[in-house]
């Protein structure tokens, strides 16, 4: 399948989570910024490129409230998350621009908000100098708690048709002191009431009526009054309660004997509006609960959970290799008297699909006082189940849960029976918030009803044709479960009938040969996994671009090729295999 370069993935979706970068050098223009193709950009993975809705409705947001000339805004679906933001800023840049910088709190109507009974909170923008951009640009991209585009564009309509008003300042004051302990808000150069110069979006407009507003946004058959119903069907999913291919209606009502373990039920599972947000208010809510102590980041991470351990409270100690050695080396400090907060780590793991010692882990965890907190988005919860080793699994539903790559979202479950439990059920009843926009809701839950028969499809799929790889010399090494050297702690946590995932990655002996490979590899290509079609990148080249050495000094290749399979039969599948192969053994040749 071909898509051209900047089109979405999958192919004419509004609301597309990828963006097709079909060739290596694509990539590589890509993360140097190159104009020529970063104009060809119609969409991007969400967290890394803001979708064009919500640029949008944030240059709405500026013309109304602030200067186009010199502000920039980043927009947040609460309060709480904005302050997040807003003490970001505070510790990054110059003391004289925060004085710059703002917050907007926006609020439904009155009578909107009848007819939105399940959000709680609308949209928050943060203003700042936009020579500051790059700093609130690390927020929105390691926190995972910007604003959906389906929120995005419901907001913008709104904002437009005078539905959605500027809370009063003094209100706006008020909880922004409820929620942020540094600085109260700044007043802005000629403004009154903290907000620059510009058109007030409470004054009256010839707004639509909201029940109209409703309806042509929603339709009849997307109400919003199922998001709350929607919502619940996602947790019992995920908790193993609900398994059948079901509607909505008749799955409310079906249970199965037990849950993914014994005692677990919907009330131990968050929803976040993006897996990243499961990791970063897991990791808030734990230095909420147990203090500022430092965590561990164990094996080598997806990027932004190594940045969030960072960045966020007082640091982490990371073990890029994630070895035996690594935690001979972690019992030793524990031996010696350090603490921690918790160890992160991924089962498998992203790209190398290897698997970490889990059962040590825990052992250590429990004789030394730190938390478990496992990342099983590779994994999933139908091949693998680690939450008896762990306090909090956290995951991205916008991945194989979902499939269907249009829509964002994010899981943390308790262990019931884990020693932090009471602790963590507790914190979280103070800390969480539910900012799943209530239309991602109802996709996430529609696309998830057939996830058992999918993932089952795909975990064959996925080793016949990672088999196919194993026997070519062409092939330098296949990164699979499967094959894996740490294949034991992977089998230890494999469920009864669960396989190995859809995910691998693959190394050839020289870069030519890779990019041969990559670029004739007819399948869709750019960022994101778990999705319903065949999709690859070159994975360390968009996630490591200015760090190449440094990741390739915990084994991860510059031009290694990761594939997420599909649903493609696998006589389609492998034929596309071999004709990427042989563009590989004419460059072997030559």
């Amino acid at each position: 399948m071909i898509q051209e370069t900047g089109g979405s993935v999958p192919p004419n979706t509004d609301h597309a989570v990828s963006v097709s970068l079909p060739t290596w050098k694509d990539n590589v223009a890509y993360e140097e910024g190159e104009l020529w193709l970063v104009n060809k950009m119609q969409c991007g993975y969400p967290r890394f490129f803001v979708h064009p809705i919500i640029q949008e409705l944030a240059q709405e947001v500026i013309s109304r409230y602030g200067n186009p000339e010199v502000d920039a805004a980043t927009l947040f679906p609460s309060p709480n998350t904005a302050r997040v933001c807003l003490a970001f800023l505070s510790s990054k840049i110059p003391s004289e621009d925060f004085q710059k910088v703002r917050v907007l709190d926006f609020v439904p109507t009155q009578q909107l908000e009848t007819e939105l009974p399940t959000v709680t909170s609308i949209l928050s923008c943060v203003i700042y100098p936009k020579d500051h951009a790059s700093v609130a640009k690390q927020v929105w991209q390691h926190s995972g708690d910007g604003i959906s585009s389906r929120r995005g564009e419901f907001c913008l309509s709104a904002l437009r048709d005078g539905l959605i008003v500027e809370k009063k300042s003094a209100a706006a004051d008020a909880t922004s002191q409820k929620f942020y302990k540094g600085p109260r808000r700044y007043q802005g150069r000629g403004s009154t009431n903290g907000i620059g110069k510009g058109t007030s979006a409470t004054q009256p407009q010839d707004g639509r009526e909201s029940v109209q507003f409703i309806e042509e946004r929603f339709g009849r058959n997307l109400s919003t009054s199922l998001a709350s119903q929607a919502k619940i069907a996602v947790r019992r999913r995920i908790a193993g309660v609900l398994t059948e291919d079901v509607e909505l209606s008749e799955a409310l009502e079906k249970t199965s004997e037990q849950g993914r373990i014994a005692g677990l039920d919907e009330s131990d599972v968050s929803l976040f509006p993006t897996g990243m947000s499961s990791i970063f208010n897991s990791h808030r809510i734990l230095l909420k609960g147990r203090g500022d102590l430092k965590s561990i980041c164990f094996g080598f991470p997806y990027i932004d959970t190594l940045k969030i351990l960072e960045k966020w409270g007082p640091g982490c100690l990371f073990y890029g290799r994630g070895s035996s050695e690594d935690l001979d080396d972690l019992e030793s400090r524990l031996v010696s008297g350090e603490r921690f907060l918790a160890l992160f780590t991924e089962f498998p793991g992203n790209p190398l699909l290897k698997a970490p010692d889990l059962k040590r882990i825990r052992s250590l965890a429990d004789k030394y006082d730190f938390a478990v907190v496992v990342d099983e988005t590779v994994g999933n919860f139908l091949n693998i189940n680690v939450l008896s080793h762990a306090d909090i699994v956290v995951s991205s539903l916008t991945k194989i849960f979902s499939g269907d790559s249009n829509v964002m979202g994010g899981s943390a479950v308790l262990n019931p029976h884990g020693p932090y439990y009471r602790l963590l059920k507790d914190t979280f009843a103070r800390e969480y918030e539910d900012n799943v926009w209530v239309e991602d809701a109802v996709f996430l839950e529609r696309n998830s009803r057939n996830f058992i028969s999918r993932i089952e499809q795909i975990n064959h799929t996925t080793e016949e044709i990672t088999a196919m790889l194993k026997e070519s010399p062409l092939v330098k090494n296949v990164y699979y479960p499967k094959y894996s050297p740490s294949l034991p702690l992977y089998e230890a946590f494999r469920t009864p009938n669960g396989g190995y995932g859809g995910l691998f990655s693959v190394t050839f002996h020289s870069t030519a040969e890779a990019v041969a490979f990559f670029d004739n590899l007819e399948v869709l290509k750019g960022p994101s996994l778990g999705t319903n079609f065949t999709l690859s990148c070159p994975y360390t080249l968009l996630a490591h671009y200015g760090e190449l050495e440094w990741a390739n000094s915990f084994g991860v290749e510059f031009d290694l090729v990761r594939i997420s399979v599909g649903l493609e039969d696998i006589p389609v599948l492998r034929g596309l295999v071999e004709q990427a192969l042989d563009a590989v053994a004419k460059v072997h040749k030559a």
